[in-house]
C-alpha cells in the first residue's frame, strides 16, 4: 500500500468527523450515555456551538454561552455559564473544538471504524483522555469515551442526520414550563 493519497492522520479523521456534525443547518442524533452515575439515553440537536439534549430525566439547552438544565423530577431549571469540561460531559460533540489544541492524537483502526485517541498535553485539562470512534465510510462519530479524574463516560451515538434548527431551539422557553422553579447559578 502506498502512503500517498490514502494516508490518514488522526487530525484529518477528526476534521472530517467534525464537518459531518457542524453542518450550518444543524444535525440531530440519538445517544446512550454510560458512566459512574449509571446510564441514560436521549437525543441531541446541534448547530454550531449550540445544542439541545433531551433524556427521560432532563432537558438541556445551550445557546453558546448560557445553559439551562430542566430536571423533570423536581420541576426546576438551573441556569449557568458552563466551562469546557462541564460542556464535554453533557455534549459528546464538544470534541469537535477540543481536539484542535492541548491534545496529542493517535489514529488506530478497528473493523469499519477509525479510533482516535486524544491525550491531554497539559495537567490543567479536566479531560485527560478521549477515544473517538468514527465510521470509515460516513465519518460520523459513533462513540466518544472520555476520562475525567479517574472516571470514564461513554457516549454511543446513532442516527446522526442533518436537521434544520432555529436558534430559538437552543434557549429555554419559560412559557413551556410555567410551574418550574428557576435557579440562576451564574
Amino acid at each position: 500500500m502506498s502512503i500517498g493519497a490514502s494516508a490518514q492522520t488522526a487530525k484529518s479523521v477528526l476534521d472530517k468527523a467534525a464537518s459531518t456534525v457542524t453542518m450550518k443547518e444543524g444535525v440531530k442524533a440519538d445517544f446512550k450515555m454510560t458512566g459512574s452515575m449509571g446510564s441514560t439515553s436521549g437525543s441531541i440537536i446541534i448547530k454550531g456551538k449550540m445544542f439541545h439534549a433531551t433524556t427521560p430525566q432532563a432537558s438541556v439547552w445551550f445557546d453558546g454561552k448560557t445553559q439551562w438544565t430542566y430536571m423533570k423530577d423536581n420541576d426546576e431549571v438551573n441556569i449557568s455559564n458552563p466551562t469546557e469540561a462541564q460542556l464535554q460531559t453533557i455534549n459528546p460533540y464538544n470534541f469537535i473544538n477540543l481536539y484542535k489544541k492541548g491534545y496529542k492524537a493517535t489514529l488506530n483502526s478497528s473493523g469499519s471504524s477509525h479510533v482516535v485517541h486524544l491525550t491531554a498535553t497539559s495537567a490543567e485539562r479536566k479531560i485527560k483522555e478521549l477515544f473517538i470512534t468514527v465510521d470509515k465510510k460516513t465519518y460520523h462519530p459513533t462513540q466518544v469515551k472520555l476520562l475525567q479524574g479517574k472516571k470514564w463516560t461513554i457516549f454511543d451515538i446513532t442516527n446522526l442526520k442533518k436537521q434544520s434548527a432555529s436558534d430559538a431551539q437552543f434557549r429555554f422557553n419559560a412559557k413551556e414550563f410555567p410551574h418550574a422553579e428557576i435557579i440562576d447559578l451564574r
